[in-house]
Parts: C-alpha cells; structure tokens; sequence
C-alpha cells in the first residue's frame, strides 16, 4: 500500500512539477532578453515570482497529501489486523456453552461469499456461494466438490424428507436441489405475485418450510410485485401463507425448542423480534426480543439458530452473538471475517460451522445443537 501511494505521488509530481518549472523557466527567459523594456521585465520578475511560490504551495500540497493517504492506508490495515477470534463473554452463562480455551477452526477458504451451512448426516455440508453462484459440498478436510450452478444461492436446510431446500435468489423461488444437481421450483409466487428474493428457510415443528422474503437479493431490473417484504409459511400441499410483513428487512428465522415461540431477525432495523405461535399458526404479540446495533460495515443480524437449551445464536457486528431465551446477550464470538450464517453439525451436533464472507469454520461447542428436522 505505501510503495503504491509513493508511485501515485511521484507521477503526480512527474506531471505538475515540469509543468511549473516550464512556466518559471520562460519567465526566466524573458529577464535575459535584452530588447524587453523595464517596465516588461519588472512584469516578468514579478510573474517569476509567482511562479516560485506557486511551486512551493504545490510541493506542500503534495507532501501533505501524501503524509495524509498514508495515514488512512496505515488505518484501514490496522483495523483489518485487529479483527481476530476471540470470545467475549458478558456473563458467567457464556462459558456454559463455550469452553475459555475452544479454538476456532478453518475448514475451507478462497469462496466469493458464502451463506447457508447445511450438515449432512454423510460428513460434509452444503455451503452457498453468492458470488460464484454455486451450492457445494464441503469435506471437513475442506475438499469443495460442486453440486450445483445456481445464480444466488442462499440459506439452506432439510426437510422431514431429508431434501435439500433452498432459497434461489436469482430464481425468486424456494427449490428442492436434489442430489444429481437438479433443482425444482416448490414456490415462487404469492397471490399470484412473484416473490422478492428468498433469503433463509427452516423447517417449523409442523412440518411446514418457514422463509423470508426481503429485497436484499432482488436482482437489478427487476420489478418487486409484492409491496412489502415478509415472512411466510409453505405447506406440503404448496400452499403459501404469509405470516407476517411488520419487518423492514426480514432475515435468519428459527422457532423455540417447543415451537411456542418464533425468532426473526430484521437486518435494516438491526433487532431480532419474537412472535408466540398461535394455535392456528399465526404469529402474534410481536415485539423486540434484542437490538445488535452496529455501525456501517460492521454486520447485522442475519442467520439465526438454537441450542438444546433454547439459547440464540446470531450472526451480527463482529461475530456471532449468543443470547439466552430471556433476552439476555450473554457474550460474543467475534471472528476474522463478517459471519452471515451458522449451522449445527459433525455426529454430536456440538460443533457449529459458520459461513463468514469467504470462509467456512467450525468451532467446538459444550452443547449440544437444536436441529429442527430432526426433531419431529
């Protein structure tokens, strides 16, 4: 970055200085002539002048530009050096579900940006690659096999079938990928509309696919035909449900250990809201569960999911927030790079695998994961 800043200011001097001196030297020229009147060489003294002290500001000017991107390079890479993992707990019960000493593993580098982490029960996960348009399957010695171009992958899940689900942004759709890396449309309309861009999807305690509809993938040019942005319900027979479009931004969603309770997170207002599940299966009482506030660039509430003691795990500024059932944040994994989502996995469910920006970790864990479709 410095020897790129010091060849930026050498052209620049390449340039003005010659310029200036060009300038001061026909003003120079113009005191030798001896056919000039005084009063034409007294213009040119003057205009000489000038021109030396033109040349002063500018090599000011140009020493205190450099000093200043210099300073903002200097910045911009200890900040990029401070961010690391460390875990920062808040209270005594973070400890109860991280050990002090857990060491945080990468398993596979070199992705455009990855989401959704789904474990399967054969050894490897499924992680999207928004950027190179990909679902792969990923070893846990990082060894990356593809299953699938798809434009926009997103989160990912199993149903009670054990069929691949995905939310395929480009597609506006929720698909089933099947294992040949075939995919089919299971939804992409509501009340005849095209939906926004599907964003994650989990399986609810009734068997039903539960997804976020928000814009944040919604491809340029295209026209948004539904006027809000909302969460919904897709049952076996097809049919689509909305549940809600109170959120600005609808994210991670996941249910409480006994399905009474129902999570979502809303990036734009960077909260996490908490609905009860009625016993039709509306969504009522909505309300603020936790705030992640951050600034610009630092992350914000994006995948969710829960433990077997019914604490929340969200992505959010620096890492990974851990929250128990009350509300309470009980500390922060802060990691290397910005996580957008995390799923349960290896034999146990112990281990949680988090996609953060172009990397997959994993990080042992002292209990054990929540894992919907296994579980009903």
């Amino acid at each position: 970055m410095r020897i790129l800043a010091r060849k930026i200011f050498n052209r620049l001097a390449a340039i003005v200085l010659p310029r200036l001196r060009g300038q001061d030297a026909l003003a120079t020229a113009g005191k030798a002539c001896p056919e000039r009147s005084r009063r034409d060489a007294g213009a040119t003294n003057a205009n000489g002048a000038r021109m030396e002290t033109n040349l002063m500001r500018f090599r000011f000017w140009l020493f205190m530009s450099f000093v200043v991107m210099l300073g903002m390079m200097g910045s911009s890479r200890a900040q990029k050096k401070s961010r690391g993992f460390e875990l920062e707990g808040i209270s005594p019960e973070f400890w109860e579900v991280v050990d002090h000493n857990a060491k945080l593993e990468t398993v596979a580098a070199g992705f455009g940006f990855t989401e959704g982490p789904m474990w399967d029960p054969a050894g490897f996960l499924y992680v999207s690659d928004e950027e190179i348009n990909k679902i792969f399957k990923v070893g846990p010695d990082g060894r990356k096999e593809e299953l699938i171009t798809l434009g926009d992958p997103d989160g990912n899940t199993f149903d009670r079938q054990r069929r691949l689900i995905d939310c395929a942004s480009v597609l506006r759709a929720i698909i089933e990928v099947t294992p040949d890396g075939k995919y089919k449309i299971l939804a992409d309309h509501y009340e005849g509309k095209k939906f926004n861009s599907p964003n994650d999807v989990i399986v609810g305690p009734d068997g039903a696919l539960y997804f976020t509809d928000p814009t944040l993938d919604l491809v340029a040019g295209e026209k948004q035909e539904i006027p809000f942005q909302g969460v919904y319900r897709l049952g076996d027979d097809g049919a689509v449900r909305l549940l809600t479009k109170d959120l600005s931004q609808p994210n991670g969603l996941a249910f409480s250990l006994d399905g009474k309770r129902f999570y979502v997170d809303d990036s734009e207002k960077r909260t996490i809201r908490v609905y009860d599940v009625a016993g039709d299966g509306s969504l009522v009482n909505g309300r603020i569960f936790g705030e992640e506030p951050g600034g610009k660039g630092d992350g914000v509430p994006d995948g969710i999911k829960v433990d077997k003691t019914g604490n929340l795990y969200v992505t959010g500024p620096k890492g990974i927030w851990v929250w128990d059932s009350s509300g309470h944040h009980l500390g922060t994994i802060a990691l290397p790079e910005q996580p957008a989502n995390l799923a349960w996995g290896d034999t146990d469910y112990r281990t949680l695998y988090i996609t953060a920006t172009t990397s997959l970790y994993r990080l042992r864990m002292k209990v054990r994961g929540y894992v919907p479709y296994l579980e009903h």
